[in-house]
């Protein structure tokens, strides 16, 4: 029994490491990437254009460095905030429709059809709607992020439950269980790997609309400091806002695979 524990969290330690490496290969290659587009465009030139280098100055090295990096940071810490709730709220209404659908088959039929033509309209033009119905506080910022959220948890989730498996399903129906029951018992367990995968695509998606509602409705946060960069001339806060969204991003990814990881390695289960 001690071995077998061992080795699941060997197991789990190992891909852990491998998911995490595999993440900071992807940030070098979004750093080598960045570079490479300056050079090849060079027409943004060093006015507009900056490289890595350049941004780690502005943060770190430059004189101004210290009040510029408080003035990003707590930026980054209310687009957190807005990110959260956006999250919560896409995600929480992601597992409750995928529910209902999965238990009433009609319902996802005559509802998930108008749910896909709600998503085809781009999120930008939707948001001077949006605003003038919730207003420019905590509202859109629910709204705009969970609408981000929702849509591609929305079918990852019903995936996962919909492939719930089918002899534990048959047993439940066979000792008079409900279809509530079954969702609750077979469905919902089995489906955790979908719910860490839609969080996953999620977090990334949460931070979008939590900046795009600042950039449009609550004028807080990375999302307004890059809609004021622009125009100001401010390249440099501009370019670190971008990269900072980016790390955040990536560390928020981050932390829900390595949560993922260790909560499958103990139910037994294996990534996929």
């Amino acid at each position: 029994m001690s071995a077998t524990v061992g080795s699941i969290r060997v197991g789990g330690l190992w891909a852990t490491a491998r998911f995490l490496g595999s993440l900071l290969l992807s940030f070098v290659l979004i750093l080598v990437i960045w570079w490479l587009f300056l050079l090849a465009f060079p027409d943004i030139g060093p006015i507009i254009g900056r490289t890595p280098v350049d941004v780690f100055d502005y943060l770190f090295v430059a004189p101004g460095a210290p009040q510029s990096r408080a003035e990003i940071l707590d930026n980054l810490w209310i687009t957190l905030q807005d990110a959260a709730i956006g999250f919560s709220t896409g995600m929480l209404a992601a597992v409750a429709t995928a529910s209902v659908f999965v238990v009433s088959r009609s319902t996802a039929q005559t509802f998930m059809p108008i749910a896909m033509l709600l998503r085809s309209v781009p999120l930008v033009a939707m948001t001077p709607l949006i605003t003038v119905i919730v207003g420019r506080g905590v509202a859109v910022v629910a709204v705009m992020g969970g609408i981000v959220v929702f849509f591609p948890a929305l079918v990852m989730i019903m995936t996962g439950l919909a492939n719930a498996p089918r002899q534990i399903t048959d047993v439940i129906s066979v000792y008079g269980g409900s279809r509530w029951t079954a969702l609750r018992r077979a469905a919902i367990p089995s489906a955790v790997p979908a719910l860490f995968s839609a969080a996953k695509v999620s977090v990334p998606g949460a931070l979008i609309g939590a900046t795009v509602a600042e950039w449009l409705g609550t004028n807080k946060g990375l999302g307004a400091s890059l809609q004021q960069a622009l125009p100001a001339a401010a390249y440099d806060e501009l370019w670190a806002s971008v990269l900072v969204i980016t790390v955040a991003s990536i560390v928020l990814y981050a932390i829900v695979g390595v949560f993922e990881t260790v909560v499958l390695a103990q139910m037994g289960m294996q990534q996929t």
